[in-house]
């Protein structure tokens, strides 16, 4: 689980817990993401692929990976939001029938939550559906409650638009400017616009949640985010604006470092040199083959000298045989890729932070996949899904660049 000040230098981390090391220790700061399953406007929408990954990941990506948390929560009345909240490495708060109505608050699942975990003296409200929000957005709206001694922190956004007075239906009364002077109306670029909460995420003390009943009290600050960030869905005509959006301003992460592939028959050429291309850019390949499969298991040098990949058998369930491997290379399942066919597959798939399934495979294994491949096995569907892989990659080296983020310290 990722803690606070992850990859922070030695030398700093020593001298801040030197400064005062009794409040360091006795804070711990929580992110909580609550993803009800009853979602009306888009069924089960907090775990709808949105540009190939589940819309929780995004959030939980940027939470973990901002290093700044004690521990990363989902808050959930559901199974299936469950598993893919712990595949991307977070802990589950299974909150109660109480807080699980549509008439439910967001801050009664909250204080239930802090009523179960007593620990907890800080607690940041992620929004589920606001896939662009970045580690950094994170950290420097935690530093003015750690740092500056603010008891709250919400984020907006800035925007230039004139609003009007909203007349009712049938009456005679006219309209009138609420923040503007029709007959001096400013260009955009004389006018500072409004600051506007946008819901992304909401920082709170404890005592202010729980003995004031707020997430918004005390000493107030606001932390303003750019309008390219700040994006959230509700009803599915928002959805492929929000992918659009995702894939040139979202978080990208550290990008995979290990696949795993199952191969069932023959492959194309295509699916070759897409292999090749992942382990160019530094992306491991490890091919899995069926101990039933006489055939393949047969060709197993053959394949692995073809493809320059490692080739591992496995049994009857695929997540037993390859959990190790990653467990053993120290990766979240959010760090891995996972193409499979068979049924049989689906909870790997599930648990992948990036996973494809070909068009010809199972039923159930499609449904499991996050990327929808367009090409069946042995005609390309291995090199579609290794494109995505490596755009991904690239986006996220970019936004690292782009955010200064040493992708060492994570």
């Amino acid at each position: 689980m990722a803690t606070r000040k992850r990859g922070m230098p030695e030398e700093n981390a020593k001298s801040e817990e030197a400064e005062s090391p009794k409040k360091l220790r006795s804070r711990h700061v929580a992110a909580l993401i609550l993803a009800r399953g009853g979602s009306k406007g888009i069924p089960l929408k907090n775990i709808k692929p949105l540009a190939g990954v589940p819309l929780v990941g995004w959030v939980l990506r940027a939470a973990i990976d901002s290093g700044e948390f004690d521990s990363v929560w989902v808050s959930t009345d559901h199974d299936e939001i469950e598993k893919i909240a712990k595949s991307w490495g977070a802990k589950v708060h299974r909150r109660s029938q109480e807080v699980s109505k549509d008439s439910s608050t967001s801050l009664e699942t909250i204080q239930e939550f802090l009523k179960k975990n007593p620990d907890v003296t800080v607690v940041c409200n992620i929004q589920a559906t606001s896939p662009c929000l970045h580690p950094t957005h994170l950290k420097e709206a935690l530093k003015k409650i750690t740092k500056d001694g603010y008891d709250s922190v919400f984020s907006v956004v800035r925007r230039h638009q004139f609003r009007w007075k909203e007349v009712k239906k049938g009456s005679d009364e006219c309209t009138k400017p609420e923040n503007l002077n029709p007959a001096k109306r400013p260009r955009r670029q004389d006018w500072n616009g409004e600051l506007i909460e946008n819901g992304s995420f909401y920082f709170a003390t404890r005592d202010l949640i729980m003995k004031e009943g707020r997430l918004q009290g005390g000493r107030v600050a606001y932390f303003e985010m750019e309008p390219q960030h700040s994006v959230d869905i509700d009803v599915d005509i928002d959805w492929p604006v929000a992918e659009q959006r995702v894939l040139r301003y979202g978080y990208f992460g550290r990008g995979v470092s290990l696949m795993f592939c199952e191969v069932s028959g023959s492959s194309s050429a295509k699916d070759t040199a897409g292999l090749r291309k992942l382990k160019k850019d530094d992306v491991e390949v490890v091919l899995l083959i069926s101990e039933e499969n006489v055939a393949l298991r047969q060709m197993r040098y053959k394949l692995k000298m073809m493809t320059g990949c490692e080739v591992m058998l496995v049994g009857e369930d695929p997540l037993k045989d390859v959990q190790s491997m990653v467990e053993k290379r120290k990766l979240d399942w959010k760090d891995v890729a996972y193409m499979g066919c068979d049924a049989a597959s689906a909870s790997c798939l599930h648990l992948a932070g990036l996973s494809a399934a070909p068009a010809d495979a199972q039923p159930d294994a499609i449904r499991a996949g996050k990327f929808a491949c367009k090409q069946g096995g042995g005609a390309g569907a291995v090199r579609d899904f290794a494109e995505h892989v490596l755009v991904q990659k690239q986006q996220a080296r970019l936004q690292m660049k782009q955010d200064g983020i040493d992708r060492n310290c994570f």
